[in-house]
């Protein structure tokens, strides 16, 4: 049976469907860049409210601003916008789910006016996004907005037919204030420090740039709260449709797959008002960053910690890295000696359960987490994940030795063949940038030490950390991932 609107009460019972009337669901979200973790996350959330007989009017709109958001919404729309949800636990456990939550979907590509219109329309109150780190135009080393851009510049050029999402998402704001309509809370959902900040900074620059009163119009009138987001979710595999399909005999084009695990925190800084997301688990708070700061440097640091390391000893999942003794004690003690002592305390939440709960979700073998997946776009991930660790390490005369391995591993692996003589894909966007860099092994780490948008100038200031890097990857050269691995771990 195809998932459709009019199967939905043809389904299993083993099954969780919508139990509101999609007919009078109206979109009062407009989110940007649908793939997995919105529809494994907010949209969760939301879909739970609407369960509850709550946010009627808080229903959401798909939206893409790049061409390859085409096959989301042809995906969606071939099935009446409808997806499984597919939630794999450590014990075989399975839950599938239905969820109706996401009403339409919109391209700019098909219609820029059309977008802007929507942006525009009083109905959508809160603007989401997951558009990762590039669709905001953010300098990785400065935090500043890329004014010179060329897709910036393009955009300003021709301000009433915007290809950027600050741009489109200015254009929108701008038929809003002209026509006295109240904006919309600008939401990002992308796994970013300060996330809420980073949207506020790309959207005012942009909007500095073209029209001054707009600009102050934003700044006194838009919200951007920040907000941190987890829940694992790998890439949908071809086996995945088909374990949907044996256990219930539904065909999903395209499911979505996560593990049971879920969590948002986000600051209670709507400017036009808000779903009742606390009734269904989210924690609001006045401030992130303690929140943040622990996600980020525990779950995202330990990821690169283990997934390289990974990838050159022959793993294809993370659950095969915690099956390793070695992987796993190094990935503890980065936890617990390098990230944990630079944390503030984090209100309501016990570090050491919170850790490992980590291993155990990391462990997870039903997810499946390709490693490919959580090594992509690593130049973009290192100077957020693990060199805040690095810095605060640099800061306090720590030892330095597991943070450099995790950079030394990384460095290693693009080479792109592992231990047992196989390559692997790299995915990262500076791949050419980075594999010219390791080039010539006898000027491997001063020439990376060189990419000025990854290190900064201060960590290749830092006698300790170029020297505890080259010492990392020497051995692990000379001496292979395991015995390096024992060296650090006794």
């Amino acid at each position: 049976m195809k998932l459709s609107q009019q199967h939905l009460a043809d389904l299993p019972a083993s099954m969780i469907s919508p139990t509101y009337d999609r007919l009078v669901c109206r979109a009062g979200i407009l989110h940007i860049g649908v793939g997995g973790f919105h529809r494994a996350h907010q949209a969760i959330y939301t879909e739970a409210l609407l369960n509850q007989g709550l946010a009627l009017h808080w229903g959401i709109c798909g939206a893409g601003v790049r061409e390859s958001d085409r096959a989301m919404k042809e995906a969606l729309e071939s099935q009446d916008y409808l997806y499984t949800l597919i939630e794999l636990g450590a014990g075989n456990e399975v839950k599938t789910q239905v969820v109706g939550v996401i009403t339409e979907f919109i391209l700019a590509q098909d219609s820029v006016d059309a977008f802007i219109q929507r942006l525009s329309d009083p109905d959508i109150r809160i603007v989401s996004l997951t558009v990762t780190e590039g669709g905001y135009f953010t300098d990785d080393t400065t935090g500043k907005f890329k004014d010179q851009d060329p897709d910036i510049l393009a955009d300003l050029a021709q301000p009433d037919a915007p290809k950027t999402l600050v741009g489109l998402l200015c254009q929108g704001l701008k038929r809003r204030m002209q026509a006295g309509i109240p904006p919309f809370t600008v939401m990002s959902c992308d796994n970013l420090p300060h996330n809420g900040d980073v949207a506020r900074k790309a959207v005012l620059g942009y909007a500095s740039l073209l029209d001054t009163q707009l600009m102050n119009w934003i700044a006194d009138n838009v919200t951007f709260p920040n907000g941190m987001v987890d829940r694992i979710t790998p890439m949908t595999s071809q086996a995945h449709k088909q374990q949907l399909f044996d256990s219930t005999e539904v065909e999903d084009v395209w499911p979505v797959v996560a593990e049971p695990f879920l969590q948002w925190v986000v600051e209670d800084k709507f400017c036009n008002g808000r779903p009742e997301w606390e009734v269904v688990g989210v924690q609001f708070t006045q401030d992130v960053t303690p929140y943040e700061t622990m996600k980020i440097g525990l779950l995202n640091g330990s990821h690169l910690a283990m997934t390289f390391l990974g990838t050159l000893l022959g793993y294809e999942f993370a659950h095969q890295t915690m099956e390793d003794e070695d992987l796993r004690r190094f990935v503890e003690n980065y936890m617990d000696h390098d990230v944990t002592p630079l944390l503030a305390e984090v209100p309501g939440i016990n570090l050491t359960e919170y850790k490992q709960t980590l291993i155990e979700r990391f462990s997870n073998p039903a997810i499946c987490d390709q490693l490919t997946r959580i090594c992509s776009d690593a130049a973009a991930k290192f100077p957020k994940f693990v060199f805040p660790t690095l810095r605060g390490l640099i800061a306090e005369n720590k030892p330095l030795e597991r943070v450099a391995l995790i950079v030394a591993a990384w460095t290693h692996y693009l080479h792109g063949k592992n231990e047992l003589g196989q390559t692997y894909p790299i995915l990262d966007p500076k791949l050419a940038i980075l594999q010219r860099a390791i080039a010539q092994p006898e000027t491997c780490v001063t020439q990376m030490l060189e990419i000025y948008d990854i290190f900064g100038d201060d960590l290749p200031s830092s006698n300790a950390f170029v020297e505890a890097y080259q010492t990392q990857l020497s051995r692990l050269q000379t001496q292979g991932v395991r015995a390096t691995l024992k060296q650090l771990i006794g």
